[in-house]
Formats: C-alpha cells, sequence, structure tokens
C-alpha cells in the first residue's frame, strides 16, 4: 500500500510539472481575443480605405456610429478645390524661383501711420550716411504728414481710410508692398507704425536682414477664443480651423514673400468677407492679426521665424500694448531691450499659457528685436541723446 501511495503521490508531481497541461489550459482565450482584434482592424482599415461607402460597418464596433470611429482615426486628405490649386500653383512658382542677388540690394521701410510721423529726427539719424541701401515709403491714412527729414520729403502714396481691426488694415500693408515691390533693388520690406523706432545701428539691420533666407512673420497657434475661437465655417474648406493661427502685424520680409502677398487673391477674399470685429456672434476677428500668419503657416511654414523683429509689451494684458513713456527711457531700459534673446507667446486660454522660445538668426541663438514700439512721442529727445550708445551694442 505504502508503494502505492509514493507511486501515486509521484505521479501527481510528475502530471503537475508537464508543459503540455498548462499551455492547453491557456490557449484558447487568446485566440479568441486575437480573432476579435483582426476584425476590429479589418473594419478599421476599410472604413479609412473606404470612408464614402456604407456607414454600416461603423455600427458593428459602436452604437454610436462613424462618428466615434472617425474620433479614432487619422483625417483622410480632402481634395482641393480648383481656386485652390491654381493659387498653391502659382505661389509654389514664385517661393521655387532662385532669388535676384544685386549689388545694390535695398531695405524698403514702410510707415503705416495716421499722419505725421513723430520719431522723424531719430529715423534722419539712423539713415545718414547710407543713401542708396534703403527706400521709404509711406502710407498716411487720415492726413498728409509734414517732414523735417529730407528722407521723408515726397514718400507718400496714394492712401485710404484705415479702421482697426479690419481689412482695411491688410489692404494698407498690401498698398504699401506693392509700391515698395515697383524698385526692382529692394529686397526687403519692413512694415512699421508711427510710434516704432530703431533699436540698433542701420548697418547691424542691413545685416542681419539681407544675410537670412526667411521672413520675420510672427505666428503661433492659440487655441483660445482670440485664438482659433475666432475661425469661422465660413473660411472652409481653404482654411480649417486646425491652420488658423495668430500672431503681430508688424514684420520685415523678403521680396519672394512681398510677390507672394500681391499674387494672392484666394485667401485675401476669405479674411475680407468673414474676418472682422463684431462678426458672426461677436468673434471679434481681427483680420491683420491672423491673416498673414495662417497664409504663411499653411503655404510656407518654413520660411518664416514665427516671430517679429519688433519689440512691444503686452505684460499689461490690455486690448494695446504698453507705451513707453520719457521716465522709462533709460540707459539699462534700452540696453535690457536689446538684450533680450527669448520671445513669448501667450494664449487666450484661461489667464494665458505662456510660451518662451529661443530667437534663432541662421540657426544661431541672437538677441530678438531691431525696432521697438510703442513709443510716446514725447520720448524723442531722449532717444536722440542715447541713440549713438544703445545702438552701437553688438
Amino acid at each position: 500500500m505504502k508503494a502505492v501511495k509514493g507511486w501515486r503521490l509521484g505521479s501527481l508531481g510528475d502530471i503537475q510539472s508537464l508543459p503540455g497541461a498548462r499551455h492547453r489550459a491557456h490557449t484558447r482565450r487568446p485566440v479568441w481575443i486575437i480573432v476579435v482584434l483582426s476584425l476590429i482592424s479589418m473594419l478599421l482599415i476599410c472604413a479609412y480605405m473606404y470612408p464614402h461607402h456604407s456607414k454600416a460597418a461603423c455600427y458593428m464596433i459602436s452604437s454610436k456610429g462613424c462618428k466615434a470611429l472617425a474620433d479614432w482615426l487619422p483625417p483622410s486628405p480632402r481634395e482641393y478645390t480648383d481656386e485652390e490649386i491654381s493659387a498653391r500653383v502659382v505661389i509654389r512658382e514664385i517661393l521655387d524661383s532662385p532669388p535676384v542677388k544685386r549689388r545694390n540690394s535695398k531695405i524698403a521701410f514702410m510707415f503705416l501711420t495716421p499722419g505725421s510721423l513723430p520719431f522723424e529726427k531719430l529715423w534722419d539719424r539712423f539713415f545718414q550716411g547710407h543713401e542708396g541701401k534703403f527706400s521709404i515709403y509711406i502710407h498716411a491714412s487720415k492726413e498728409r504728414p509734414s517732414h523735417v527729414s529730407p528722407y521723408f520729403v515726397d514718400r507718400e502714396i496714394r492712401s485710404d481710410e484705415v479702421v482697426w481691426g479690419g481689412i482695411s488694415m491688410i489692404d494698407a500693408e498690401r498698398r504699401l508692398l506693392a509700391n515698395a515691390l515697383r524698385d526692382p533693388e529692394n529686397q526687403q520690406f519692413v512694415l512699421l507704425s508711427d510710434s516704432c523706432v530703431p533699436l540698433r545701428s542701420f548697418e547691424y539691420i542691413y545685416n542681419y536682414l539681407m544675410y537670412t533666407n526667411i521672413s520675420f512673420v510672427d505666428c503661433f497657434d492659440d487655441p483660445g477664443p482670440h485664438g482659433s475661437g475666432r475661425h469661422m465655417d465660413h473660411m472652409l474648406p481653404e482654411i480649417p480651423k486646425k491652420d488658423f493661427r495668430k500672431g503681430a502685424q508688424w514684420f520685415t520680409m523678403k521680396r519672394q514673400h512681398a510677390v507672394v502677398i500681391m499674387a494672392d487673391s484666394l485667401y485675401y477674399s476669405k479674411f475680407r468677407d468673414y474676418c472682422r470685429p463684431g462678426v458672426e456672434g461677436n468673434k471679434n476677428c481681427i483680420a491683420d492679426e491672423h491673416y498673414l500668419p495662417t497664409f504663411f503657416h499653411m503655404l510656407d511654414p518654413g520660411g518664416i521665424s514665427n516671430w517679429t523683429v519688433t519689440h512691444v509689451d503686452w505684460s499689461e494684458r490690455k486690448w494695446h500694448p504698453k507705451t513707453y513713456l520719457p521716465e522709462d527711457i533709460t540707459p539699462k531700459f534700452l540696453k535690457n531691450l536689446t538684450s533680450i534673446d527669448t520671445y513669448l507667446h501667450v494664449t487666450s486660454l484661461g489667464k494665458g499659457e505662456e510660451t518662451y522660445s529661443p530667437c534663432l538668426w541662421n540657426g544661431i541663438k541672437r538677441p530678438c528685436y531691431l525696432f521697438g514700439r510703442k513709443f510716446h512721442p514725447k520720448t524723442l529727445d531722449k532717444l536722440l541723446d542715447l541713440f549713438a550708445n544703445y545702438t552701437s551694442i553688438a
């Protein structure tokens, strides 16, 4: 009896140690899982490859149907309209054309102003000795300006009324670009306001702009109510909400990009018709904050810097930036301004999400700003006194 008992115990131990018995116990459930997952994968692939076919397959997976399935799938590429194809062909042809190098390349300084320019004396000091390397264009929307600098005499172009937030602001920018493009030697185009001042010497700014192949156009994604929240369905399909961008108005632009802006009618017309304050539920779409950033993000994202070389202080979080007064203008303040080497983007989500990024010039981190706004006219005398010192900082 003892032998039999020992044999039975030993046999049980042997049976428990055999791998085959344990393997068979666990093969059934994984097979079913694999089959179910395979069926689901096939349905997902079919739904993606044939998105316009019957929706019956969607309901086999979820009672919510194709909408639930679509949330899992990458967006299928849409077909461009005839207008988009034409616009993109023209734009790509312009951008792919090699830039023309000229010995006498100039910067076009384009002033968008209501009337007279309070900092003409400062700009006169800035331009002195550099004749032949710059052109000046003035869009005066309210009254013909009087001048104190010979560089600005008779430099007004035909102007029209400009309303804040409306497409007339973009029209004025395009009018300036069109006039500046008439001179083939203008290779860089700088948009400035009546409250802008130079923060660097002419030589520094000239070399900074001429020896880079990008345009300094501000552009960032603001998912808040004052960013993509201003997008309207009327802009579809040419301008999807995911591509709607925001940025500061003040740019510097290479010639190819200036020509592209003049060639555009399709995307411009969307902003002309649907982006204005108070439209469609008081969305307050501001054309000059969205047209250029959105346009370049969609059509040449690698050709822009995503930040502007014109400094402005939005720290007060108001509709307009901080205005610098005479008491603000000190050597320390100007040194700090010209030493900033990171730029800030603030979204309109909640209290404002902040993102800091380095200012890169041809891949090298350098100070960000060549110009500054918004300076009160009464700061002129102090700026003239300090000009030689703060613009000489390398």
